[in-house]
């Protein structure tokens, strides 16, 4: 007997195979370097907001509502743009999203206000929000049915940039000021280039992603089996991402008021942890393929749950070492609710897309506003003794059904029914 919630409910029958077509490496090669660009600009915001503090005289809120209009900005358009784009084809919407990047950040090197400012990283936030659901279905797409290698070698791409980022702006915009983060303007102009390329690739191959496993009214699982996966992923991503939010936008402000370091040094400390969260992000996919997503992500959500509640009270090497360790296990679990959310609605890629990736900058945005006012009202120490609490949320994954999708299949029309 099939079991309701593992098989395909098709009307017709027998299904055929699909014959798996290669993995384009080239093209998850090109999308993923763009990545690198695309979240290297975007993570110099973060890097500069002791620099910004100093210049503008923000509070801790006001540093937080910096990373909430960014966050908002992509998270709030990006299920837009993926559901639009799930029913009508637009490849180079890929590149056009990239000039409002390119935008923002002359904007940003030259701002002369607070509320400018703020324009500024919605501008960025916007080209995010076209650039993260589009290339994470051209990666699905040249995945050649990998779709964890693809969604962390996507993904490393992302982290790579954010580690990269604070380094650059460390050794460029907090040397020389902030009129030279429009010099990342160049790293745009190239993202542009080839996205150009890509864009042309996806066109060639618009068949490929409307190849749909099942018809629009045959989900692959129940509604109800939808609707509660979707749910439980939702509560992981918000403990996994108000976490990241603690280290993403306080962890500098909390090794120079802690531990009396540098502001560069401090700094350095951060793509630390960065690096720590591309390795981790590039280990999760492969290992999802292999033993299964839900395995993955019950245990870097919930694992890293006595290194959090340690950390606050350690000293500085511990501390270092702790967030490298913070960052490999957590950074694994999101290829893995990627695909698994793509897995359960795999007709709406786009829109699956857009919603997570949406949430993951939108949840980071609101823990950053949120954490802000609790470091104003108490300490930034308090801030990471609350937040050590956040992966026992990782409890929830016991709620997710254990399957693993079919192949995909072609249903043959006008077959006689089963």
């Amino acid at each position: 007997m099939i079991e309701p919630n593992l098989a395909p409910a098709l009307d017709a029958a027998p299904p055929v195979p699909a014959q798996r077509s290669p993995t384009r490496y080239g093209v998850l090669g090109a999308v993923s370097f763009v990545h690198v660009l695309n979240d290297m600009m975007q993570s110099v915001i973060i890097a500069i907001y002791p620099l910004l503090k100093g210049e503008f005289e923000l509070s801790f809120f006001q540093i937080g509502a910096i990373t909430l209009t960014f966050q908002l900005t992509a998270s709030l358009l990006q299920p837009v743009v993926g559901a639009v784009t799930d029913k009508k084809q637009l490849p180079y919407s890929l590149p056009v999203g990239m000039f409002f990047t390119l935008a923002g950040l002359l904007l940003l090197s030259v701002a002369p206000t607070y509320p400018i400012l703020l324009l500024s990283v919605g501008l960025i936030g916007c080209g995010s929000s076209v650039f993260h659901p589009e290339s994470s279905r051209v990666a699905r797409m040249a995945s050649g049915g990998k779709y964890g290698l693809a969604q962390s070698v996507f993904q490393i791409g992302g982290n790579v940039g954010q580690a990269l980022g604070p380094l650059l702006a460390a050794g460029i915009v907090l040397k020389f000021g902030r009129g030279h983060v429009g010099w990342f303007g160049l790293a745009a102009l190239l993202a542009i280039v080839i996205l150009l390329q890509v864009s042309g690739w996806y066109s060639r191959h618009i068949n490929e992603r409307v190849r749909k496993r099942l018809p629009d009214d045959q989900p692959l699982f129940p509604k109800p089996v939808v609707h509660r996966t979707l749910g439980v992923l939702m509560v992981l991503m918000f403990s996994k991402f108000f976490y990241l939010a603690s280290i993403s936008s306080y962890y500098e402000f909390y090794l120079i008021h802690h531990f009396g370091l540098s502001m560069t040094t401090a700094t350095n400390l951060l793509s630390v942890f960065l690096v720590a969260v591309a390795a981790g992000t590039l280990i999760g996919g492969p290992i999802g393929d292999r033993i299964g997503r839900r395995q993955v992500i019950w245990v870097s959500i919930l694992g890293i749950a006595p290194f959090t509640l340690l950390l606050p009270h350690v000293d500085l090497a511990w501390t270092v070492g702790l967030t490298v360790v913070i960052g490999v296990v957590l950074a694994s679990a999101f290829p893995a609710i990627i695909v698994y959310a793509q897995d359960m609605i795999p007709h709406r890629i786009g829109m699956v897309s857009g919603m997570f990736y949406g949430l993951s900058f939108g949840l980071g945005g609101i823990g950053a506003a949120v954490l802000g006012m609790v470091a104003d009202a108490y300490s930034i120490e308090f801030v990471y003794q609350v937040c050590a609490f956040l992966p026992l949320l990782g409890l929830f994954a016991v709620f997710l059904p254990d399957v693993r999708p079919s192949e995909p299949v072609y249903v043959v029309k006008g077959a006689p029914r089963a």
